[in-house]
């Protein structure tokens, strides 16, 4: 079953994680489809840029934490062998989240491996890791301060709140907000607008400010140590907050 859509517009290719009933979350299929695609897009010489989003209703919510407690070691394996959450940030081509829903933990870390992310109206984002009970382990502590701050990164991750869309966009987390119908549309324009300078002129660019950030050393240090502590999760603890941090966030978005 396809659980990741794509679509050429002229050079820019839309990657659409197509899990809708599971809030678009890591199952074993998206895992694999979706780094497939990634790494793809980066490879084809038609593709000059890329759009990730989600189908609606979600982004991504994260990893899919009822198949990872069914799975066990074997779940968290898919994840070494195809990392899908680190794909985004070693793409060599421009690549703009659009954001369209929910946007949780594994799925912010996803987001945050692109170059800059347009937000829907309807957007929200969290980091539930600490309420989980797991460590980042796919460059969350190495990107979120680069992008919102230092301060609103600890806020994130220590307090799990849940960020709207306007908040976002004022911290930095996102560039712009626009429409749900126009979202699309809109990353689409921006990715296009990225297709014009000459390719490799812009990759080596983008090389540049990946580089000069420092963000891929802090990652990969902070997924070594999120491996190192996987062995030792209580997968049936881990669902149990899971359900807990879910309850609080629906609480939160209706008030």
């Amino acid at each position: 079953m396809s659980v990741v859509r794509t679509e050429d517009r002229g050079a820019v290719r839309i990657v659409t994680i197509d899990r809708p009933e599971a809030r678009n979350a890591f199952g074993g299929e998206v895992i694999s489809q979706l780094y497939r695609a990634l790494v793809e897009a980066d490879s084809d010489d038609g593709v000059l840029a890329v759009v990730l989003t989600g189908a609606d209703p979600a982004f991504c919510a994260g990893v899919d934490l009822k198949q990872a407690a069914a799975e066990g070691e074997a779940y968290f394996r898919r994840h070494r062998d195809e990392p899908v959450i680190a794909q985004t940030g070693r793409m060599r081509k421009p690549i703009i989240g659009a954001v369209n829903g929910a946007c949780f933990t594994g799925g912010l870390e996803l987001a945050l491996g692109c170059d800059f992310l347009v937000a829907s109206e309807r957007a929200v984002f969290a980091d539930t890791h600490a309420r989980v009970g797991v460590r980042p382990g796919g460059g969350m502590t190495a990107r979120l301060p680069s992008v919102v701050g230092m301060a609103w990164a600890r806020r994130m991750s220590f307090c799990g709140e849940v960020v709207d869309a306007a908040l976002a966009l004022r911290i930095g987390l996102v560039t712009e907000v626009v429409p749900h119908e126009r979202l699309l549309d809109r990353a689409v324009g921006l990715a296009t607008a990225a297709t014009e300078p000459p390719a490799d002129v812009l990759q080596a660019v983008k090389r540049m400010y990946v580089e000069g950030s420092g963000a891929p050393v802090q990652a990969a240090l902070e997924t070594e140590r999120a491996i190192a502590e996987a062995g030792s999760t209580d997968l049936a603890a881990l669902e149990e907050r899971r359900r807990a941090v879910t309850a609080r966030n629906r609480a939160q978005l209706a008030r």
